[in-house]
């Protein structure tokens, strides 16, 4: 007999605005504590020194996050230079220091190099495994002496880079739209070394994850606030929410059917009577039966198959 799950059946996508010293999986433990959810994941992990959207998927939304972790992000970082740091960011060691402060001028006149795809050496202070292991353990085992930590570079994509202020002679702020992947530490250590200098991130604000935006942002006081009332339940956003840029196909009852059972269903006889929706083979889709997803599947073959069957 299946072991009954503790928690109520709660489906959706809470957009948090996580607070800094929070860990990613704090902040999903706490929201699945107030939900009373079933299960709940993060889209995309934000270090306890960021603070912005993190979004959390609860309950069959968890089959859906790994569309929102490859989906493009924005950020806001503050760069101080004059100080590189251990971590690349605020809570680590100074380990160089150096008197040139770059201008306002000389940034924006080297932006557009870290724009496209370009190959960036992570933090060593990184969750990347080497040899089964968290780089970050390794670096804190590390004593003097010891062989430096070999850190492989790795191709990213960023879409745009702009200053968008210089509060202070030494502090930079930046906004950057970027893919899976991109470390903002590296980017924040890699230009100043380009401007002839050294900086790290002295503070840093995810402001988009895919489709999920500050807008529709909830900080956990305010869902503590909520309470248990039914305000609680309308901070849960509908699953496909994250699914608006994958093409949707409406199945009959009968092919529904099949594939609630994990059945393909012929493409061909699905895409005629939806010609509006264009899809291509390999591409993935969302199918729905009436207004409910059903399922996230492949156009293969002539086929539509199941990736992820939702039971809503």
């Amino acid at each position: 007999m299946a072991r009954k799950r503790k928690g109520q059946p709660v489906h959706g996508w809470v957009v948090l605005d996580k607070a800094k010293g929070l860990s990613s999986s704090q902040a999903v433990g706490k929201v699945r504590f107030l939900l009373n959810a079933q299960k709940a994941g993060h889209g995309g992990t934000l270090d306890p020194l960021a603070s912005g959207i993190l979004p959390i998927a609860v309950g069959e939304a968890t089959k859906t996050m790994s569309f929102v972790m490859d989906g493009a992000k924005t950020y806001r970082c503050w760069v101080r230079f004059g100080e590189a740091r251990s971590t690349d960011d605020a809570e680590g060691e100074v380990i160089e220091t150096s008197a040139k402060r770059p201008t306002a001028a000389e940034i924006e006149a080297v932006l557009s190099e870290f724009e496209g795809d370009i190959e960036q050496i992570p933090p060593v202070y990184s969750a990347i495994k080497i040899d089964g292991q968290r780089a970050y353990k390794l670096a804190r085992q590390q004593e003097p002496g010891d062989q430096e930590i070999e850190m492989k570079p790795r191709t990213v994509h960023i879409d745009r880079v702009c200053l968008v202020e210089m509060p202070e002679p030494d502090l930079a702020v930046i906004d950057v739209d970027c893919g899976k992947g991109t470390y903002i530490r590296s980017l924040a250590r890699d230009l100043a070394v380009r401007l002839g200098t050294v900086g790290y991130v002295a503070d840093l604000r995810r402001t988009r994850v895919g489709p999920f935006r500050e807008n529709r942002a909830i900080s956990l006081d305010s869902l503590e606030s909520l309470g248990h009332s039914a305000r609680l339940e309308e901070a849960v956003l509908p699953i496909m929410t994250a699914l608006d840029d994958i093409p949707a196909l409406a199945l009959t009852e009968a092919e529904a059917g099949n594939m609630r059972h994990g059945m393909s269903v012929p493409a061909l006889t699905v895409l005629n009577r939806t010609p509006d929706v264009k899809v291509s083979q390999g591409e993935t889709v969302v199918v729905m039966n009436g207004d409910t997803p059903l399922a996230l599947a492949r156009i293969e073959g002539g086929d539509i198959r199941p990736i992820r069957v939702l039971n809503l």
